[in-house]
């Protein structure tokens, strides 16, 4: 389904009504027949502004984690028992040799 959006050019996705309600739907959000042409028109603008920063020329540019430079912090992958084991197992429900006693769930 193509679409033109405000004189520009057409989307190769756009979005009609029935769609609109499937969205709502899937959300779980309650919408009036009288609100589905408005948010038609809003979710076609919030995609041809996502068209469109796809014709940003990306190339060489790396990938940032925030907006200053910084290094992220890193930690040793070690596994480990958490230093406390004692007082994890402490707050269990029931607990046998160490480990959580739970409810048997499959026979």
């Amino acid at each position: 389904m193509l679409a033109v959006l405000a004189g520009r050019r057409s989307l190769a996705m756009a979005v009609d009504a029935a769609t609109v309600r499937r969205i709502a739907h899937l959300a779980r959000i309650a919408v009036a027949d009288e609100e589905v042409e408005h948010l038609q028109g809003e979710l076609n603008a919030i995609l041809a502004f996502v068209e469109q920063l796809s014709e940003v020329d990306v190339a060489g540019v790396e990938p940032m984690t925030s907006v200053t430079p910084m290094a992220m912090k890193q930690r040793a992958d070690v596994v480990t028992d958490g230093g406390i084991p004692d007082d994890i197992v402490r707050n269990a429900p029931a607990a046998e040799d160490h480990f959580f006693v739970v409810p048997k769930v499959v026979e």
